[in-house]
């Protein structure tokens, strides 16, 4: 027992702090048109603007997508980090449809939008940072924030996600 708390711990240490970059090879973010309904898709943030009408034109466009099930998170990633990047990949292989159809990402990135992310209350000490937003656009304070390193990445944040999207959390 002492040994799987410690694992969990040492895991949690290791995730991606949102005050500075571990250099990891960056990858390429998957933009372009959504997805159809049932699939999870990563839509990326314009690179400038404020956040709450962005966020608020991302929740209607992801409603008006298909079905009642389609909702939208408020997603902070950076190229650096190692659990963001895994997850990324995860969606864009869709490994996630499944577990969550009709999502939509709308994506940031801490180092471009840190300070426009914090105007409309989207912080966290960790990434990568999941947040439900508002009806406003600002965030909701309905949030899990950070990740573990490793083959494990993904499987840490699913359940965390699951928890944050089931009704009336």
């Amino acid at each position: 027992m002492r040994i799987g708390l410690g694992l969990v711990l040492l895991s949690l240490a290791s995730a991606c702090r949102s005050d500075g970059p571990a250099e990891i090879a960056a990858t390429d973010a998957a933009t372009g048109p959504p997805a159809a309904s049932g699939h999870v898709r990563i839509v990326e943030a314009p690179p400038a603007g404020d956040v709450e009408p962005i966020v608020r034109d991302a929740v209607d466009a992801a409603k008006a997508s298909g079905g009642p099930s389609d909702v939208l998170l408020v997603y902070v990633g950076a190229t650096w980090c190692e659990p963001c990047q895994r997850f990324h990949h995860a969606v864009e292989r869709g490994d996630l449809d499944t577990t969550f159809p009709g999502l939509t990402l709308l994506e940031f990135d801490l180092d471009r939008d840190r300070e426009r992310l914090a105007s409309a209350r989207y912080t966290s000490k960790l990434i990568p940072l999941f947040a439900l937003p508002a009806s406003d656009g600002a965030a909701s304070g309905k949030q899990v924030e950070g990740g573990i390193k490793g083959e494990g990445a993904v499987a840490f944040i699913v359940p965390r996600l699951k928890a944050l999207l089931r009704p009336g959390s």
